[in-house]
């Protein structure tokens, strides 16, 4: 998947923004909050999402995979290459991204979502 693909389907979110972060990191936000984060200066540009707990473990094992730096004590892996996965798969993972950290906000802003 392209850069493009992976921000139109995070701008269909419910909620979400995006915004540049530490210079290079293009991040997609929900109230604020990080949900998928893209860095742009690295090639290939490379991913890092939220899994859930039961993931981690599987999803940092897996090739192309780590565990996210400065993020990975909050269950994130960052991925080497956005081609690693799937029109399918990328659709499952911000999804999944997405509704962990949505899932985390005050009741009130969920139901303004």
């Amino acid at each position: 998947m392209d850069v493009e693909k992976i921000r139109n389907i995070c701008l269909g979110k419910p909620g979400t923004t995006e915004d540049m972060k530490w210079g290079d990191h293009l991040c997609f936000c929900v109230a604020g909050k990080i949900y998928l984060i893209l860095g742009m200066d690295d090639h290939p540009v490379t991913a890092s999402v939220k899994v859930t707990d039961d993931e981690f473990e599987t999803w940092s094992r897996r090739e192309g995979f780590v565990p996210a730096p400065y993020m990975a004590r909050n269950k994130w892996v960052k991925m080497d290459d956005l081609e690693r996965l799937g029109e399918k798969e990328w659709r499952e993972r911000i999804e999944i991204s997405y509704d962990i950290i949505r899932s985390k906000l005050p009741k009130k802003i969920q139901a303004s979502l």
